[in-house]
């Protein structure tokens, strides 16, 4: 099994960790030479400076526990792929959703994913979901004690549903992670329609829905037939004024 593992999962495996629960990070810190401090910093999550062998991580006091663990792992990302500089993480580059593989944060935020949400652990309480919403996805991140959009982000990259994680402020789109299943041509609107229902929520302070509904595709999506489609959309509101839409794709837009 270790063969298919990655780096971070590597780790949690070697050290016997099968359960969520087991993932103390802070102990993994110290199996791997850093030891790990928590203040209050100014423009910046964690931070991180070590030798060869020995690190000190700094997390922010004052960020919510979610937020200080993806933080604490992200440098352990560092300390893996990174050893031997000194790096600045700012809020905006902890946990950036925007992808970019060859980027030291980006390398940091996949170890850290990895980490603190183990496709060895994922898959299988993924795989018993008799539906998926926000709330089954909310249950999980409470499981391992996770943010929720770092747990659709997951459940994305498993590729088992044709799923669009999308992330729009009211200026207009922030970001978005297609499963991969989902073709290329499937583009999301630059702005947000306001009669979608996460524009009712970010516009109008209309209440979450507790089921996906059905919307036409073409409130969402900008290619020629988009009418021709229905999709699902369930939304809900994160901080910063900014809302999360999981899109479900239908089968016959698939092909």
């Amino acid at each position: 099994m270790t063969d298919a593992l990655t780096p971070a999962e590597r780790i949690l495996y070697g050290l016997g960790i099968r359960h969520p629960c087991e993932i103390d990070l802070e102990a993994i810190a110290a199996s791997r030479g850093a030891f790990v401090k928590y203040q209050p910093l100014d423009n910046c999550e964690a931070m991180i400076a070590g030798s060869s062998k020995r690190a000190v991580i700094l997390v922010n006091s004052n960020s919510c526990e979610t937020r200080q663990r993806f933080s604490l792992a992200h440098e352990l990302g560092h300390w893996h792929h990174h050893r031997g500089k000194v790096l600045y993480c700012s809020s905006d580059e902890v946990e950036e959703t925007k992808p970019g593989p060859l980027n030291p944060e980006r390398q940091a935020d996949g170890f850290a994913s990895d980490l603190v949400l183990p496709t060895y652990m994922f898959r299988p309480i993924f795989a018993k979901l008799k539906r998926f919403r926000i709330q089954e996805a909310a249950e999980i991140a409470a499981e391992f004690n996770v943010s929720l959009t770092a747990t659709l982000i997951k459940c994305v990259e498993l590729n088992r549903l044709p799923i669009i994680l999308a992330c729009y402020r009211r200026s207009g789109y922030s970001w978005s992670r297609p499963a991969k299943m989902v073709p290329s041509w499937w583009r999301l609107h630059r702005t947000l329609d306001r009669e979608t229902f996460a524009g009712r929520m970010l516009f109008d302070g209309a209440s979450p829905e507790a089921w996906p509904r059905k919307m036409p595709a073409d409130a969402w999506f900008d290619f020629r037939g988009a009418g021709d489609y229905e999709v699902q959309e369930q939304s809900v509101m994160l901080p910063g004024a900014e809302v999360l839409t999981i899109l479900t794709i239908p089968e016959n837009g698939l092909g």
